[in-house]
């Protein structure tokens, strides 16, 4: 995964009351083979608010494995494409137009549809600092950091893994 800043960073930190704008143009990027990700807004996470993403999944590719949040809820907007989706132990597709929201607790997964790209737009409410969470999985699949890293981050980042057979079926053909 690789990171790319351009010459301003994406706002981060921003009060949760005050407006935020964030140009695509300025927007720090994250990218590996098989999706790019747009680092758009993230407000402070002690202040309730939002993170912001944009991710753009090459054709086939998985997104994330089976996990759920505590604290925030996670909402799913597809721009174009399909993205395959694990909610609770239920298996869908979303389709351009479709939006999502999984609240605190709830197992999910998510990956393009077979055959198909995805560029979907990712909502976190309150914010929950998710850009460092993205930024210390590209310095994992890069080789710079252990992979242990993501486990030992579960609480920091509110992000916990769970086995989902309902996800393991659909990911080998079986759903």
């Amino acid at each position: 995964m690789t990171t790319t800043k351009n010459t301003a960073p994406a706002p981060t930190a921003a009060p949760a009351t005050a407006p935020v704008l964030a140009r695509h143009s300025e927007a720090e990027t994250c990218a590996d083979p098989s999706a790019t990700m747009t680092l758009l807004a993230e407000t402070s996470p002690g202040e309730g608010g939002f993170t912001v993403y944009r991710s753009a999944f090459a054709r086939g590719a998985v997104g994330a494995p089976a996990h759920f949040h505590t604290r925030a809820t996670e909402l799913f907007f597809v721009i174009s494409g399909s993205l395959r989706v694990l909610v609770g132990e239920e298996v869908t597709v979303l389709n351009a137009g479709d939006f999502l929201a999984v609240p605190p607790h709830t197992p999910h997964a998510f990956a393009a549809a077979p055959g198909s790209e995805a560029d979907v737009l990712f909502v976190f409410a309150p914010g929950m600092d998710r850009f460092d969470y993205l930024r210390l999985l590209g310095t994992v699949m890069r080789g710079e950091t252990d992979p242990g890293a993501i486990a030992a981050s579960a609480e920091r980042f509110d992000n916990h893994y769970v086995d989902s057979p309902a996800w393991r079926a659909a990911l080998a053909g079986q759903a």
